[in-house]
């Protein structure tokens, strides 16, 4: 091989990391520019709480419904086909969920709105497995990055725009304009070949070591989606914390988890997946322990930047063994624990609930704490 074919290699691999980064971040800014919009789709469709909460379920719905689909149309189509396809399918339902105001048609956009995040999750995962293999070196906490970043901006600029009196559809189409740009700005550098032999099934049950993965991705998805749905309420009603200040909470945890993954992979060049997971959930479990046991409110801030750190390069570790395993084919494998893992965010703040009305947020926070000491008990088996 000359120097120039060298070059070229490595110029393409270069094109293509990034252009995996720009997946993650399309990810996170079309999931996150929806929770500014919540407050204004409620008011239109003129629900209560409980009713409003019902109709969230159907995002979550068309999740799992497309996400045990798109590993296989990985599989027959390549990734950058089901990640174009997952974002058009975003962009067109962005602008509907800023206008639509009767609950069946909310209802059903929102679901559309689920399965395009699913597809795109997927496939931007198998793509990401498939570039760190090829760099053979650890990528995989970068791209999550990007996802966390994706998510700061979304919010953050649907928020301020909405703020400077934009009304919600004007903000959406702004933030249409922008994932237009980043996705042709890199679409040609997504991968395009089909991954596996076209006639793989469409859906596979997960089973043996893909499902023990899917079960820890469950407990780490459920560490964080508590976080999300319950950590305000806990800082208000057993740290006394203000209403107006209780969103300190998630957002500590939020800017921790983004640090960390924007750190991960030197993290984990220098001390190995096997450490980074059994001290990263470690610290996640401590920290979870920490905001139960300590009744002042500092200290259970302090306790969720804990988890959001620790629980930051555990998730794309789970996604590298995933890709490294041999019972399935990586792209099912990827799908399937990914559909597991997403159980958690969404079921997972009802089990919550659950024990809560049993017991107390207490009880259910040091509940989530063994389950996080469990994933750092499998991080050697994980990573062999």
């Amino acid at each position: 091989m000359t120097t120039l074919d060298v070059h070229i290699t490595d110029k393409s691999a270069r094109l293509t990391q990034r252009a995996t980064r720009v997946a993650f971040l399309i990810a996170g800014i079309g999931m996150a520019a929806w929770a500014p919009l919540v407050p204004y789709a409620k008011d239109r469709a003129a629900l209560s709480d409980a009713s409003f909460g019902t109709l969230l379920l159907f995002l979550g719905l068309g999740s799992m419904l497309a996400m045990p689909l798109a590993g296989s149309l990985v599989s027959r189509l390549g990734c950058r086909r089901v990640i174009t396809a997952g974002s058009a399918l975003l962009l067109l339902m962005l602008p509907l969920l800023a206008v639509l105001s009767s609950a069946l048609s909310l209802g059903a956009a929102l679901m559309m709105f689920g399965a395009a995040m699913g597809l795109v999750d997927v496939a931007m995962n198998i793509q990401a497995v498939e570039v760190e293999k090829r760099s053979a070196k650890a990528m995989m906490s970068g791209f999550h990055g990007f996802f966390s970043i994706g998510g700061i901006v979304g919010a953050g600029l649907v928020s301020a725009l909405l703020a400077l009196g934009m009304s919600p559809l004007p903000a959406v189409l702004a933030i249409d304009l922008l994932l237009i740009v980043l996705w042709f700005s890199s679409q040609r550098y997504f991968l395009n070949r089909p991954l596996h032999q076209p006639d793989a099934p469409l859906f596979v049950v997960p089973r043996g070591w893909v499902l023990f993965l899917g079960i820890l991705c469950f407990i780490l998805f459920l560490a964080e989606g508590s976080i999300l749905d319950w950590g305000a309420l806990f800082l208000t009603q057993h740290r006394e914390m203000p209403t107006a200040q209780a969103g300190l909470g998630y957002a500590v945890f939020s800017v921790a988890m983004t640090i960390g993954r924007l750190c991960g992979d030197r993290i984990v060049h220098a001390c190995g997946r096997t450490a980074t997971l059994f001290v990263g959930s470690l610290c996640a479990a401590l920290g979870m322990l920490l905001v139960v046991a300590v009744p002042a409110a500092w200290v259970s801030l302090l306790g969720f930047l804990l988890v959001g750190f620790g629980a930051s390069n555990t998730v794309p570790i789970m996604f590298s063994a995933a890709g490294n395993q041999t019972v399935m084919p990586v792209n099912l494998a990827i799908s399937s624990m990914t559909t597991i893992g997403y159980a958690g965010i969404l079921a997972g703040p009802a089990l919550v609930g659950f024990i809560a009305q049993w017991s107390s947020l207490s009880v259910a926070f040091s509940l989530i704490a063994a389950l996080l000491l469990l994933v750092a008990a499998s991080s050697r088996k994980i990573t062999s």
